[in-house]
Protein backbone atom coordinates (compact mmCIF):
# COMPACT_ATOMS: atom_id res chain seq x y z
CA UNK A 1 0.00 0.00 0.00
CA UNK A 2 1.13 3.62 -0.83
CA UNK A 3 2.27 5.40 2.55
CA UNK A 4 0.80 8.79 2.01
CA UNK A 5 -0.26 11.32 5.54
CA UNK A 6 -3.49 12.75 4.98
CA UNK A 7 -3.14 16.60 5.52
CA UNK A 8 -6.09 17.82 7.27
CA UNK A 9 -7.32 20.95 6.10
CA UNK A 10 -10.21 23.51 5.19
CA UNK A 11 -11.65 20.94 2.80
CA UNK A 12 -10.60 17.73 4.88
CA UNK A 13 -13.42 15.97 7.17
CA UNK A 14 -12.73 16.38 10.73
CA UNK A 15 -12.08 13.86 12.78
CA UNK A 16 -15.63 14.83 14.62
CA UNK A 17 -17.16 14.63 11.22
CA UNK A 18 -15.86 11.27 10.66
CA UNK A 19 -16.73 10.15 14.31
CA UNK A 20 -20.41 11.17 12.73
CA UNK A 21 -20.59 9.50 9.79
CA UNK A 22 -22.07 6.07 9.12
CA UNK A 23 -18.81 4.57 6.88
CA UNK A 24 -16.28 6.15 8.78
CA UNK A 25 -17.28 5.02 11.92
CA UNK A 26 -18.32 1.72 10.76
CA UNK A 27 -14.48 1.44 9.55
CA UNK A 28 -13.20 3.48 12.92
CA UNK A 29 -14.94 0.43 15.38
CA UNK A 30 -14.38 -2.23 12.91
CA UNK A 31 -10.84 -1.56 11.22
CA UNK A 32 -11.55 -2.82 8.44
CA UNK A 33 -12.17 -1.41 4.94
CA UNK A 34 -14.67 -3.30 2.37
CA UNK A 35 -13.22 -2.98 -1.22
CA UNK A 36 -15.20 -4.54 -3.87
CA UNK A 37 -13.03 -5.34 -6.94
CA UNK A 38 -13.77 -7.29 -10.46
CA UNK A 39 -11.78 -10.65 -10.94
CA UNK A 40 -11.43 -10.28 -14.90
CA UNK A 41 -11.12 -6.25 -15.56
CA UNK A 42 -7.91 -6.30 -16.25
CA UNK A 43 -6.19 -3.98 -15.95
CA UNK A 44 -8.41 -1.67 -13.83
CA UNK A 45 -9.26 -4.70 -11.27
CA UNK A 46 -8.74 -8.52 -10.97
CA UNK A 47 -7.03 -11.72 -9.40
CA UNK A 48 -3.41 -11.83 -9.42
CA UNK A 49 -1.67 -15.42 -9.74
CA UNK A 50 -1.88 -15.79 -6.21
CA UNK A 51 -5.87 -14.83 -6.29
CA UNK A 52 -5.35 -11.43 -4.66
CA UNK A 53 -6.85 -8.47 -5.97
CA UNK A 54 -4.76 -6.09 -8.19
CA UNK A 55 -5.36 -3.70 -10.67
CA UNK A 56 -4.89 0.32 -11.32
CA UNK A 57 -8.63 1.07 -9.59
CA UNK A 58 -7.62 -1.23 -6.72
CA UNK A 59 -4.06 0.62 -6.39
CA UNK A 60 -6.51 3.92 -5.92
CA UNK A 61 -8.40 2.14 -3.27
CA UNK A 62 -5.64 1.09 -1.46
CA UNK A 63 -4.74 4.76 -1.44
CA UNK A 64 -7.71 6.28 -0.32
CA UNK A 65 -7.37 3.23 2.55
CA UNK A 66 -4.23 4.31 3.25
CA UNK A 67 -5.99 8.46 4.03
CA UNK A 68 -8.85 6.61 5.96
CA UNK A 69 -6.52 5.12 8.06
CA UNK A 70 -4.37 8.51 8.91
CA UNK A 71 -7.73 10.38 8.90
CA UNK A 72 -9.15 8.28 11.98
CA UNK A 73 -5.85 8.05 13.83
CA UNK A 74 -5.69 4.09 13.32
CA UNK A 75 -2.07 2.37 13.54
CA UNK A 76 -3.43 0.09 11.41
CA UNK A 77 -6.31 -0.80 9.24
CA UNK A 78 -7.60 -4.16 7.38
CA UNK A 79 -8.66 -4.50 4.08
CA UNK A 80 -11.52 -6.65 2.83
CA UNK A 81 -11.70 -7.57 -0.80
CA UNK A 82 -14.88 -8.54 -1.94
CA UNK A 83 -15.70 -9.68 -5.45
CA UNK A 84 -18.18 -7.33 -7.07
CA UNK A 85 -19.87 -8.40 -10.52
CA UNK A 86 -21.73 -6.13 -12.86
CA UNK A 87 -24.99 -7.47 -11.41
CA UNK A 88 -23.97 -6.97 -7.42
CA UNK A 89 -21.96 -3.92 -7.40
CA UNK A 90 -24.86 -1.51 -6.82
CA UNK A 91 -26.51 -3.42 -4.02
CA UNK A 92 -23.20 -4.54 -2.42
CA UNK A 93 -22.54 -0.45 -2.18
CA UNK A 94 -25.88 0.70 -1.33
CA UNK A 95 -26.24 -2.52 1.89
CA UNK A 96 -22.38 -1.35 3.39
CA UNK A 97 -21.46 -4.57 2.22
CA UNK A 98 -18.68 -3.21 0.62
CA UNK A 99 -17.12 0.93 0.90
CA UNK A 100 -15.37 0.81 -1.96
CA UNK A 101 -16.43 -0.42 -5.44
CA UNK A 102 -12.78 -0.50 -7.23
CA UNK A 103 -12.95 -1.24 -10.80
CA UNK A 104 -13.98 0.27 -13.90
CA UNK A 105 -17.76 1.60 -13.12
CA UNK A 106 -19.35 4.50 -15.52
CA UNK A 107 -20.73 7.64 -14.02
CA UNK A 108 -24.03 8.48 -15.11
CA UNK A 109 -27.29 10.39 -13.93
CA UNK A 110 -29.33 7.65 -13.61
CA UNK A 111 -26.67 5.53 -11.74
CA UNK A 112 -26.46 8.46 -9.58
CA UNK A 113 -29.52 8.14 -8.14
CA UNK A 114 -28.61 4.84 -6.11
CA UNK A 115 -24.82 5.84 -5.65
CA UNK A 116 -22.48 8.36 -4.92
CA UNK A 117 -19.31 8.38 -7.51
CA UNK A 118 -15.93 9.89 -6.31
CA UNK A 119 -13.64 12.24 -8.65
CA UNK A 120 -13.33 10.18 -12.31
CA UNK A 121 -10.22 8.18 -12.56
CA UNK A 122 -10.49 7.11 -15.96
CA UNK A 123 -12.31 7.99 -19.18
CA UNK A 124 -13.54 6.00 -22.00
CA UNK A 125 -16.13 5.13 -24.99
CA UNK A 126 -18.56 1.99 -25.89
CA UNK A 127 -16.73 0.53 -28.66
CA UNK A 128 -16.93 -3.44 -29.98
CA UNK A 129 -14.54 -5.81 -30.80
CA UNK A 130 -14.85 -8.61 -33.60
CA UNK A 131 -12.56 -10.75 -35.55
CA UNK A 132 -10.96 -9.45 -38.53
CA UNK A 133 -12.20 -12.55 -40.81
CA UNK A 134 -15.72 -11.53 -39.80
CA UNK A 135 -15.71 -8.44 -42.17
CA UNK A 136 -17.51 -6.18 -39.57
CA UNK A 137 -16.13 -2.65 -39.58
CA UNK A 138 -18.75 -0.59 -38.54
CA UNK A 139 -22.44 -0.98 -36.05
CA UNK A 140 -24.34 -1.03 -38.62
CA UNK A 141 -22.40 -4.09 -39.85
CA UNK A 142 -23.63 -6.05 -37.14
CA UNK A 143 -27.06 -5.88 -37.97
CA UNK A 144 -28.83 -9.15 -37.86
CA UNK A 145 -26.00 -10.73 -36.40
CA UNK A 146 -25.75 -12.21 -32.38
CA UNK A 147 -23.60 -9.42 -30.67
CA UNK A 148 -22.75 -10.02 -26.67
CA UNK A 149 -23.00 -7.58 -23.61
CA UNK A 150 -22.42 -7.78 -19.88
CA UNK A 151 -25.67 -7.66 -17.99
CA UNK A 152 -25.77 -4.79 -15.90
CA UNK A 153 -23.84 -2.43 -17.50
CA UNK A 154 -24.40 1.01 -19.31
CA UNK A 155 -22.59 -0.48 -22.26
CA UNK A 156 -25.21 -3.03 -22.94
CA UNK A 157 -28.16 -0.16 -22.64
CA UNK A 158 -26.67 1.52 -25.09
CA UNK A 159 -25.95 -1.48 -27.42
CA UNK A 160 -30.24 -2.24 -26.80
CA UNK A 161 -31.11 1.78 -27.88
CA UNK A 162 -29.13 1.79 -31.39
CA UNK A 163 -30.38 -1.43 -32.34
CA UNK A 164 -34.16 -0.45 -31.50
CA UNK A 165 -32.92 2.75 -32.64
CA UNK A 166 -31.74 1.87 -36.03
CA UNK A 167 -33.96 -1.46 -36.44
CA UNK A 168 -30.87 -3.54 -36.73
CA UNK A 169 -32.25 -6.95 -35.77
CA UNK A 170 -29.28 -8.12 -33.76
CA UNK A 171 -29.78 -10.72 -31.20
CA UNK A 172 -28.41 -9.84 -27.82
CA UNK A 173 -26.25 -12.31 -25.93
CA UNK A 174 -25.85 -11.66 -22.29
CA UNK A 175 -22.50 -11.94 -20.82
CA UNK A 176 -22.38 -12.80 -16.86
CA UNK A 177 -18.78 -11.10 -17.06
CA UNK A 178 -16.73 -9.62 -19.67
CA UNK A 179 -14.51 -12.79 -19.74
CA UNK A 180 -17.53 -14.62 -20.90
CA UNK A 181 -18.53 -11.69 -23.68
CA UNK A 182 -14.90 -11.57 -25.03
CA UNK A 183 -15.30 -15.75 -24.73
CA UNK A 184 -18.13 -15.67 -27.00
CA UNK A 185 -16.57 -13.53 -30.28
CA UNK A 186 -12.96 -16.17 -29.57
CA UNK A 187 -15.09 -19.25 -29.96
CA UNK A 188 -17.53 -17.76 -32.45
CA UNK A 189 -20.78 -18.00 -30.53
CA UNK A 190 -20.79 -13.92 -31.76
CA UNK A 191 -19.55 -11.72 -34.18
CA UNK A 192 -18.98 -9.19 -31.60
CA UNK A 193 -18.46 -7.71 -27.60
CA UNK A 194 -19.51 -4.33 -26.73
CA UNK A 195 -17.92 -2.89 -23.67
CA UNK A 196 -16.00 -0.06 -22.98
CA UNK A 197 -12.81 0.36 -25.44
CA UNK A 198 -10.09 0.08 -22.83
CA UNK A 199 -11.75 -3.04 -21.50
CA UNK A 200 -12.04 -4.35 -24.60
CA UNK A 201 -8.33 -3.52 -25.32
CA UNK A 202 -7.27 -5.44 -22.74
CA UNK A 203 -8.81 -8.65 -23.57
CA UNK A 204 -7.31 -8.18 -27.03
CA UNK A 205 -3.91 -8.05 -25.74
CA UNK A 206 -3.89 -10.72 -23.09
CA UNK A 207 -5.84 -13.41 -26.23
CA UNK A 208 -4.04 -16.00 -27.59
CA UNK A 209 -4.10 -14.34 -30.96
CA UNK A 210 -4.27 -10.72 -30.42
CA UNK A 211 -3.81 -9.81 -34.03
CA UNK A 212 -7.00 -11.72 -35.12
CA UNK A 213 -9.30 -8.84 -33.74
CA UNK A 214 -10.12 -5.52 -34.21
CA UNK A 215 -11.88 -2.79 -31.86
CA UNK A 216 -14.83 -0.28 -33.84
CA UNK A 217 -13.39 3.01 -34.56
CA UNK A 218 -16.95 4.39 -34.01
CA UNK A 219 -18.41 4.55 -30.52
CA UNK A 220 -22.27 3.80 -29.30
CA UNK A 221 -21.90 7.05 -27.26
CA UNK A 222 -19.79 9.85 -26.07
CA UNK A 223 -16.96 9.08 -23.36
CA UNK A 224 -18.03 8.85 -20.16
CA UNK A 225 -15.71 8.55 -16.80
CA UNK A 226 -15.11 6.08 -14.18
CA UNK A 227 -15.64 6.37 -10.63
CA UNK A 228 -14.75 4.69 -7.40
CA UNK A 229 -18.86 3.80 -5.77
CA UNK A 230 -19.71 4.62 -2.52
CA UNK A 231 -23.05 4.76 -0.17
CA UNK A 232 -25.18 7.48 -1.48
CA UNK A 233 -25.87 10.27 1.48
CA UNK A 234 -22.46 9.87 3.27
CA UNK A 235 -20.88 12.80 2.40
CA UNK A 236 -18.13 12.71 5.30
CA UNK A 237 -16.68 9.63 3.30
CA UNK A 238 -17.09 11.01 -0.17
CA UNK A 239 -15.20 13.77 1.20
CA UNK A 240 -12.31 11.52 2.36
CA UNK A 241 -12.42 9.34 -0.37
CA UNK A 242 -12.16 12.89 -3.11
CA UNK A 243 -9.55 14.29 -0.51
CA UNK A 244 -7.21 11.34 -0.88
CA UNK A 245 -7.59 11.64 -4.52
CA UNK A 246 -7.28 15.20 -5.06
CA UNK A 247 -3.78 14.67 -3.84
CA UNK A 248 -3.16 11.95 -5.39
CA UNK A 249 -3.72 13.75 -9.05
CA UNK A 250 -2.50 17.06 -8.32
CA UNK A 251 0.71 15.59 -6.89
CA UNK A 252 1.46 13.90 -10.44
CA UNK A 253 1.78 10.43 -7.76
CA UNK A 254 -1.26 9.03 -10.19
CA UNK A 255 1.32 9.83 -13.27
CA UNK A 256 3.23 6.88 -12.19
CA UNK A 257 0.82 4.38 -11.16
CA UNK A 258 -1.04 5.26 -14.52
CA UNK A 259 2.54 4.63 -16.63
CA UNK A 260 2.52 1.18 -13.92
CA UNK A 261 -0.91 -0.31 -15.54
CA UNK A 262 -1.27 1.28 -18.97
CA UNK A 263 2.31 1.37 -20.09
CA UNK A 264 4.43 -1.02 -18.87
CA UNK A 265 4.26 -5.02 -18.73
CA UNK A 266 1.85 -6.21 -16.34
CA UNK A 267 0.58 -9.50 -14.47
CA UNK A 268 -0.07 -12.01 -15.48
CA UNK A 269 2.09 -12.30 -19.01
CA UNK A 270 3.65 -9.07 -18.97
CA UNK A 271 1.62 -7.75 -21.68
CA UNK A 272 1.81 -3.82 -22.46
CA UNK A 273 -1.21 -2.24 -23.14
CA UNK A 274 1.16 0.99 -24.45
CA UNK A 275 -1.82 3.41 -24.18
CA UNK A 276 -0.98 6.94 -23.40
CA UNK A 277 -2.93 8.85 -21.33
CA UNK A 278 -5.40 11.25 -22.72
CA UNK A 279 -5.26 14.85 -23.05
CA UNK A 280 -9.12 14.17 -21.38
CA UNK A 281 -7.90 12.29 -18.72
CA UNK A 282 -4.62 14.42 -17.95
CA UNK A 283 -6.86 17.64 -17.51
CA UNK A 284 -9.48 15.61 -15.27
CA UNK A 285 -6.07 14.98 -12.90
CA UNK A 286 -5.07 18.49 -12.94
CA UNK A 287 -8.39 19.68 -11.99
CA UNK A 288 -10.21 16.84 -9.99
CA UNK A 289 -13.94 17.76 -10.05
CA UNK A 290 -17.36 15.72 -9.53
CA UNK A 291 -18.91 14.67 -13.24
CA UNK A 292 -22.70 15.59 -12.49
CA UNK A 293 -23.29 15.34 -16.50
Amino acid sequence: MVASPFQIGSNATSFAQAQDSGTLDKIARTKTISIGFREDEVPFAYKSADGGAIGYTVELCNYIADHVRTQLKLDKLNIEYVNATPATRFLLVKSGKIDLECSATTNNAERREQVSFSYPHFITATRFVAKKSSDVKSIRDLAGRTVASTTGTVNIDQLQAINRADKLNISVMLARQNSDGFAFVESNKATAFVMDGVLLAAHVAFSKSPNDYMISSETFGPPEPYGILMRKGDGPFNTVVNDALRQLFVSGEINRIYDKWFMSPIPPQGRNFNLPMSQELRAAFHDPKEYLQ
